[in-house]
C-alpha cells in the first residue's frame, strides 16, 4: 500500500517552496502555483498511486500538469514525497537547472510530460487513457488545466474524443480560479455554462471547492455514473490562494516576490 501524506502540511510545503523557488528565480506564476498547491496536496498525498523510488513503475498513474507555467508546484509536491531531495527546488529557473520554468521532463522523476504550450496535455492524456484500455492496464490518467486553457479548440477535441472512447480511466481537473494571464476568464472567453459543456460532450462532472482537501478527494473519488464515461472535477479555486495581496490578482501572474513581499508571504503561509 502507498505511503500517504498529511495533505494540509504538504499544501503548506508547496506554497512555501513554490513562493522561495519564483523569489529565487525572478520567474513567474507564483499565483497559478497558489491556486493548485490544495489540488496537488491530495493528489500526490492520497489518491495517486506513485512510487517514488520507482518512477517508472508501469503500474504507476499517470498525472500531466497542462497548464505547465505552474510547474513550480509539481516540482515541489515530488520533492516532498520523495522523489528526489527538496535541496533541488533552490535551483529552479537557474541557468543550467533541469527545473525550468515550464515543467519539464527531462531528467525530473516523477515528471510524464513536458507541457506549457497550453492546450496540449488533455490531448496527450487521452492517448495515455486509450494506450492503458488497449493494453489492458489499469492505471489511471488524471489531466490539470487551467480555465483558461480551455478557451483552446485542441481541448474540446480531446473531451469529445474522450467520451467517445469511453475513458472511464481518465480524469481532468480544472483549475478554475476564474482569472487568465492578462483579465478575468469571464471577459477574454466566457466558458459558462461550463459544467453543461462537459456534460453534454459525455462527460461524468462534478464541481468542487478547489482548496476544501475532503471535497477533491471525495470528489475525486466518486464512482457513480463513472463506468464508461470519462470524469470532469471543476474545481473552484481562488488565483494566488494563501498569500492576501497576491489573491485575485492578475499581477501576480507574471511577478516574482521579492523583499517585503516576500517576507509577508512567508508569514501568511505559516498562518494558514
Amino acid at each position: 500500500m502507498r505511503q500517504t501524506f498529511d495533505t494540509q502540511l504538504l499544501s503548506k510545503d508547496i506554497r512555501r517552496h513554490a513562493v522561495m523557488m519564483t523569489h529565487r528565480g525572478k520567474s513567474s506564476h507564483v499565483g497559478s502555483v497558489l491556486s493548485i498547491a490544495d489540488i496537488l496536496a491530495v493528489l500526490y498525498g492520497k489518491f495517486l498511486n506513485i512510487y517514488p523510488a520507482q518512477p517508472q513503475n508501469p503500474s504507476r498513474d499517470r498525472f500531466i500538469l497542462s497548464k505547465g507555467h505552474a510547474g513550480a508546484g509539481v516540482y515541489a509536491a515530488l520533492a516532498e514525497v520523495g522523489f528526489f531531495s527538496s535541496d533541488l527546488l533552490s535551483s529552479h529557473y537557474q541557468n543550467g537547472s533541469i527545473l525550468s520554468g515550464h515543467v519539464s521532463h527531462k531528467g525530473v522523476p516523477g515528471v510524464e510530460l513536458s507541457t506549457g504550450s497550453l492546450g496540449h496535455g488533455l490531448s496527450v492524456g487521452v492517448g495515455m487513457a486509450y494506450a492503458a484500455k488497449l493494453d489492458q492496464k489499469s492505471h489511471r490518467v488524471v489531466v490539470l488545466l487551467s480555465d483558461g486553457e480551455c478557451d483552446e479548440g485542441s481541448n474540446w477535441e480531446a473531451i469529445l474524443l474522450a467520451a467517445h472512447l469511453k475513458l472511464d480511466n481518465l480524469i481532468a481537473i480544472i483549475d478554475f480560479n476564474k482569472i487568465q494571464s492578462l483579465a478575468p476568464v469571464s471577459e477574454t472567453v466566457s466558458l459558462e455554462p461550463f459544467c453543461d459543456k462537459w456534460n453534454a460532450f459525455g462527460w461524468t462532472v462534478r464541481e468542487v471547492d478547489g482548496h476544501h482537501h475532503e471535497s477533491l478527494l471525495n470528489g475525486l473519488n466518486d464512482q457513480s455514473d463513472f463506468r464508461g464515461k470519462p470524469y470532469c472535477l471543476i474545481a473552484h479555486t481562488t488565483k494566488g490562494k494563501g498569500v492576501s495581496f497576491m489573491e485575485n490578482s492578475v499581477l501576480w501572474h507574471y511577478r516574482s516576490p521579492q523583499g517585503e513581499e516576500l517576507e509577508q508571504a512567508l508569514a501568511e503561509i505559516e498562518r494558514i
